[in-house]
């Protein structure tokens, strides 16, 4: 990779079955520009289309994750603009095909806090700060808040979300929002160790079960029943054809 894309706000690389997104403007706390918005959204719309990885990794250089994302809409068509540009981002991060995993060695709030949880994987080192600070500010983070509740128990979220206040790894941890809590100098090597584990896995029966599981949520039982008669089908046709 040249210089010139190592320098640029959020790096993306391609190496071999991980596509690894890296924040890198360490200087204004990793916020999200809306070049980084384009560049990361691009990136998974081109996995769609002609799919390359199997494990997408979004970490940051620097001492923070991401402390947000950059505000310049001054009118109502600009700010739903930049509102829609974050929410196709998140939209395409949870529905990739490819099995997310946030590395979060540094503080992470508001857009970044919410970024992280939306991977299916969110490692987080101990020492950082989460939260979401928008209402400090009188701004409902609603962008965070429409699927927040998939993650945890509305008693433990809607404090997090109305106060604003600090939250702890082991808290986020308990609410079911992070996945693991690690030492921020064995955090690479979790995060090392967890895609090695992933793409150890049958390719197609990963990706079939990321697909279900996120359709599950959303379905009654009884479609869910419906959707695993076909799926259990289809995948022990699949098996005994490869086996």
């Amino acid at each position: 990779m040249d210089r010139s894309a190592l320098e640029a706000p959020v790096v993306i690389e391609h190496t071999g079955d991980v596509l690894t997104f890296t924040l890198n403007r360490g200087d204004v706390g990793n916020e999200v520009s809306v070049a980084m918005f384009d560049a990361m959204s691009d990136a998974l719309r081109s996995e769609a289309v002609q799919p390359k990885a199997r494990v997408l990794r979004i970490r940051a250089n620097g001492d923070v994750f991401c402390t947000g994302r950059e505000r310049a809409g001054r009118d109502a068509v600009s700010i739903r603009t930049e509102v829609a540009r974050l929410i196709e981002l998140k939209r395409l991060v949870r529905n990739t095909s490819l099995i997310s995993i946030a590395q979060v060695q540094g503080d992470a709030l508001g857009f970044g806090f919410g970024l992280a949880i939306l991977c299916d994987f969110t490692l987080v080192a101990s020492s950082a700060r989460l939260g979401f600070p928008e209402m400090r500010n009188g701004l409902p983070p609603a962008a965070i808040m429409a699927y927040l509740g998939g993650y945890a128990l509305p008693k433990a979220l809607f404090p997090m979300v109305l106060f604003g206040d600090p939250i702890t790894p082991e808290a986020a941890l308990q609410a079911g929002l992070v996945t693991r809590v690690c030492d921020r100098a064995n955090l690479h090597a979790e995060a090392d160790a967890l895609a090695a584990r992933i793409l150890s896995l049958d390719e197609a029966g990963a990706k079939q079960c990321k697909a279900f599981f996120l359709a599950a949520q959303e379905g009654s039982v009884e479609q869910n029943f419906r959707a695993a008669t076909d799926m259990l089908t289809v995948n022990a046709l699949r098996l005994m054809q490869t086996r």
